[in-house]
């Protein structure tokens, strides 16, 4: 028997009343891809915390190489055994790709750092892990991608080659996708063994050996990807059928073809999208799709006042809607839902209430004071609305798991009242179950009357829509009226039936 690079027994944490994890294990042997899943509250970011030394199980056991794991206090080895890549970049922006590299350990001669040696170093670095990356370059400029890459390579410098990839594929393309799965084979053909966090359960038979599931903070299963059919591993996250699942979202809904035109924009240009005419009927859902530099993302938040295009004009309910003022185009009635709920999206050190109720604070009283009853009644209002699972609005946002804090930036996009509804990937990171509520609330916006504009690279998303309209390299190039097949659609945005 092969001795297990990581070992985790009979895990239990408590935070005061809550049970975090009841009973967590995991078992994961050297060179293999290890997925671990469950819905958002199952106990993984509890069991990831615990496998990589920032905080301590009430019970259990973890082993490393058959050795218990080093004391927490140690993070030098717990560096040496472990590193996890977050969703969330943990290198400093504004340093370069070398520095971050060697952060605190940067190569002295005579007590002073030899930049010199440090650029060296960083290259046999990269070139040794095969990561395509100038050493010299402002890791702020590097895309989701390479700076994952950057990340692995610095924990594999310390020794690590135990990788925790938590959502590494929320912000990338299906072509980046291929090419960070590309890269994990060849890293386990080194040596490294990852365990992969995914809510995107076609990627964990792409890439992964093995998987274990996590249920309400205990462990269900762990079984070879090649014998757990999609059905089963379902069932085992959700404890109910697929079926089930599906039967909770809405039925689609014929829209009005004669319904008035809420958004229209004509002949809109910038760097990322050129001549683009758009409309938006009342109740009706369109979708923007495409791969990464399609331009779609950048359209989006066009509308929403964060870029100004080079030429072209948007009108909403017949009146201009002004660019590259988001306060602006809020007033004008436009809600969003940022493409990156931890950057753009949530005030950290503030509270669920206060997130959920920004953009509407100048309703809540007068003079520029808030009324607090009235905030805290509009609160529990939206925190009811989208069944946000919360102690209260007085909770900090940031002790929040990813789907219920994607419903809190889904709450404040809601909150004005908008009359345009602007989403960008608005399911990314968050569990099956959180997915459907939030994609309910896309089918009450419909109801209401709402314009509603879906960007996305799931297609469980796009499926929502009346209509998706497909953009390469900048331009619209194809238009899927609902009941697309997969495959068309995405022949579409990989731009196979068309010459672009």
């Amino acid at each position: 028997m092969t001795t297990p690079l990581v070992d985790a027994r009979g895990i239990v944490k408590r935070y005061g009343p809550t049970t975090a994890l009841a009973d967590g294990r995991i078992t994961v042997l050297p060179g293999e891809s290890h997925a671990l899943v469950g819905r958002n509250g199952a106990g993984k970011s509890t069991l990831v915390g615990i496998l990589t030394g920032l905080q301590a199980a009430d019970r259990g056991e973890v082993r490393f190489d058959g050795e218990p794991a080093p004391p927490l206090a140690d993070r030098d080895a717990w560096r040496r055994k472990v590193a996890c890549v977050y969703q969330k970049p943990t290198v400093v922006p504004e340093l370069t790709v070398a520095e971050n590299l060697f952060l605190h350990q940067q190569p002295q001669r005579r007590g002073v750092i030899s930049w010199r040696r440090l650029r060296a170093e960083a290259a046999d670095l990269l070139a040794a892990w095969d990561v395509r990356v100038d050493p010299d370059a402002r890791t702020a400029d590097l895309g989701v991608e390479d700076r994952q890459m950057v990340e692995i390579a610095r924990a594999l410098s310390f020794g690590a080659r135990f990788i925790i990839l938590d959502e590494p594929t929320a912000q990338l393309d299906k072509r980046e996708i291929e090419r960070l799965f590309t890269r994990m084979r060849a890293l386990q053909d080194s040596g490294v063994t990852f365990l992969f966090i995914s809510h995107h359960l076609q990627e964990v038979y792409e890439v992964c050996q093995t998987v274990t599931v996590l249920r309400d903070a205990r462990w269900i299963t762990t079984a070879p990807v090649a014998d757990l059919p999609r059905r089963a591993l379902v069932e085992a996250m959700a404890g109910e059928s697929p079926e089930a699942v599906a039967a909770q979202g809405a039925a689609p809904r014929d829209t009005d073809p004669d319904a008035p035109v809420l958004l229209e924009a004509r002949a809109l240009s910038s760097p990322a999208y050129t001549g683009v005419d758009l409309t938006v009927r009342e109740g009706e859902v369109v979708g923007l799709a495409g791969i990464s530099g399609s331009g779609k993302v950048e359209l989006a938040e066009t509308f929403a006042g964060l870029h100004t295009p080079a030429s072209g004009t948007a009108r909403l309910g017949g009146a201009t809607l002004p660019f590259g003022d988001v306060r602006a185009a809020l007033r004008a009635g436009v809600g969003c839902v940022p493409r990156d709920r931890h950057d753009q999206g949530l005030v950290a050190g503030m509270t669920v209430g206060d997130n959920a109720t920004l953009t509407v604070l100048d309703r809540l009283g007068r003079f520029g004071f808030v009324g607090t009853e009235r905030r805290r009644a509009l609160a529990t209002a939206l925190v009811d609305r989208l069944g946000i699972h919360t102690e209260g609005p007085g909770q900090p946002v940031a002790d929040l798991s990813g789907g219920n804090a994607q419903k809190v930036v889904m709450a404040r996009a809601l909150a004005s009242g908008p009359r345009l509804l602007v989403l960008i990937n608005p399911t990314a990171g968050v569990d099956v179950k959180s997915k459907e509520s939030l994609l309910a609330r896309v089918d009450s916006a419909r109801d209401d009357g709402v314009a509603v504009l879906v960007v996305s690279d799931e297609l469980d998303d796009l499926r929502r829509c009346d209509r998706v309209l497909v953009l390469f390299h900048g331009r619209v190039v194809a238009e899927h009226p609902a009941g697309w097949h997969d495959h068309e659609l995405i022949a579409s945005i990989e731009g196979m039936d068309h010459h672009g």
